[in-house]
């Protein structure tokens, strides 16, 4: 097990000196500040249940899990923090102040363990490290719950981080393979509370897109419209949640050829497409992905409806296939015939057997979705990729064709269009539920949508 141990107060170049009584009278007279007595984690009821399924994966073995270390950006300051996915899950904490806060689930018998967390509590007003201390000092950064408050928070057992080094090794979340796939691997099917997080998350999102269309106006005129659109969606991600759950594409034109493309340092033109790949994360760190093409003048050309009918039947016929005991790939499978054909019908394939549509579309149509965008990733492949979908797993779908501007296998007019739609959803016991829903698909839909929007 790494030690940890807490660092010493930062300082900077521009800090002045404390002399000995300014020392003592920072030290004196200040007011005893509890924290309310409401404070329960709204995670703090279901955590339990968390806990006891790994605990009963690993039997009399001590388990760590790290909530992770600050980062610094440059000199003295950090990147914000977010707690370890698996940390938040087992523990409930998701708030910038767990930066070197560690979980250990200690043996408590061959079969339970006792959850104890190790943090850093507020510190008293009598060692200087409130305000001197640029990294944990409460002037700085904010309060921090004390031990008692913490352990009222959470429903764990607290003890000072400074205790930890003497703790003998066990298995480190962190470095533990094994340890680190059965967490991903727990966390595949969501119970009732976390459902409804995301869905917050989808909706926080909905609003948030329909903010984006209402400033099309001002992103069009702006000669970096697209850092104008990951401005907006940003407003109201920070403003309903913890941020976004991931950086916003907002790619126009030939733009939206790259599949990732974050720059967003790119003008708008109302003759094309935006795609935006975008979604909140709630204060509960769950977060949403949606994706949706919109013509920036209201209204698809020709062209650019032929290529979004084929990405949106593709898309249907993925969704169609998402049922409890079918597996993971399925859904990608029918997407991509859909598209095979599609191409074929338009000329661009010889024939839609084989993979060479994948020259068009390129990645897996979807991926789980929950704490992290790209969810449970460490899961090993027999329980998600080759695994079958059950009952409470939420997962997006998201066909796509990206015809490149340079692409000489396409006629002229195809070139540089990108189109993605992209959904969440929750299996059911008789199939999915689509939780966007909210947010129209149909390019019929889609352009009524945004001219109720910006008429007004």
């Amino acid at each position: 097990m790494k030690e940890t141990v807490p660092t010493a107060p930062r300082t900077a170049s521009h800090d002045l000196p404390v002399s000995p009584e300014l020392a003592r009278f920072l030290a004196r007279d200040w007011a005893a500040t509890p924290m309310p007595d409401d404070i329960r984690l709204p995670a703090a009821d279901v955590t339990p249940a968390r806990r006891e399924r790994l605990s009963a994966r690993f039997p009399g073995e001590r388990l760590i899990v790290p909530a992770g270390e600050l980062s610094v950006r440059s000199n003295d300051c950090d990147h914000r923090f977010r707690p370890h996915s698996a940390y938040a899950w087992l523990t409930g904490l998701t708030g910038e102040d767990q930066a070197g806060h560690v979980l250990v689930l200690e043996p408590d018998g061959p079969h339970r363990h006792e959850a104890v967390l190790y943090l850093r509590p507020r510190s008293p007003r009598t060692d200087g490290g409130f305000y001197r201390d640029r990294r944990y000092g409460e002037f700085w950064v904010g309060r921090r719950p004390d031990l008692v408050e913490a352990a009222r928070m959470t429903g764990v057992h607290c003890v000072h981080l400074a205790d930890l080094g003497a703790l003998p090794p066990g298995r480190d979340a962190a470095t533990d393979s094994e340890l680190a796939s059965v967490l991903s691997e727990l966390r595949l099917i969501k119970d009732a509370w976390e459902v409804a997080q995301l869905q917050l998350a989808v909706d926080h999102t909905a609003a948030g897109f329909e903010d984006v269309v209402r400033g099309l106006p001002r992103a069009l005129a702006h000669p970096r419209g697209e850092r104008w659109i990951e401005g907006v969606f940003g407003l109201r991600a920070r403003a309903e949640g913890n941020g976004t759950g991931y950086e916003t594409i907002a790619a126009s034109g030939a733009h939206a050829c790259v599949l990732h493309w974050i720059r967003n340092d790119g003008p708008l033109d109302a003759r094309q497409l935006l795609l935006l790949d975008a979604g909140v994360e709630t204060d509960t760190l769950y977060t949403a992905d949606l994706t949706r093409t919109l013509p920036l003048s209201g209204r698809f050309s020709p062209v650019q409806r032929q290529v979004y009918d084929l990405v949106l039947a593709a898309q249907e016929a993925g969704i169609a296939a998402l049922k409890p005991g079918a597996r993971f790939r399925d859904f990608h499978r029918a997407a991509m015939r859909v598209l095979a054909e599609g191409l074929t019908e338009w000329g661009v394939l010889k024939s839609p057997e084989g993979d060479f549509h994948r020259r068009y579309t390129l990645c897996s149509s979807g991926h789980m979705l929950g704490l992290d965008v790209h969810d449970c990733a460490r899961a090993r492949a027999t329980a998600y990729l080759d695994g079958v979908l059950e009952e409470g797993q939420v997962l997006t779908v998201e066909p796509g064709l990206y015809l490149q501007p340079d692409d000489e296998t396409l006629p002229p007019e195809l070139r540089g269009i990108g189109v993605r739609i992209e959904d969440d959803l929750v299996i059911t016991g008789e199939g999915a539920r689509l939780m966007s829903s909210a947010l129209p698909r149909t390019p019929e839909a889609v352009e009524a949508w945004m001219g109720e929007l910006t008429d007004g």
